[in-house]
């Protein structure tokens, strides 16, 4: 059981409001909260978010990793050699005088 007089006023069908506009009722200490963003108008929920690409380097991200077409490097960069195998591993044990 809380104890008395020390626990704020708790407001269970507070309002959020964006852009003047009820967008969901919670429960708060504040009776009505307002707030510039929420998944509603947010970009990265409502699907129109913008990359912006600084020199190429979301493209070389996506190629670096697969996730696109693979597209010709420009020529100022040069072509990765494929990775050399690792020398296999000496055995261990005893040396030999």
């Amino acid at each position: 059981m809380p104890k008395p007089n020390i626990h704020p006023q708790w407001y269970p069908s507070a309002k959020v409001i964006c852009n003047g506009e009820v967008v969901a009722v919670i429960g708060s200490t504040k009776p009505e909260l307002h707030v510039d963003v929420w998944s509603g108008n947010h970009p990265f929920f409502t699907g129109t978010q913008k990359i912006i690409d600084t020199e190429g380097r979301v493209e070389r991200f996506l190629r670096k990793y697969k996730m696109e077409a693979s597209a010709p490097p420009p020529a100022s960069e040069p072509t990765p050699e494929p990775a050399k195998p690792a020398p296999a591993p000496a055995p261990k044990g005893k040396k030999k005088k």
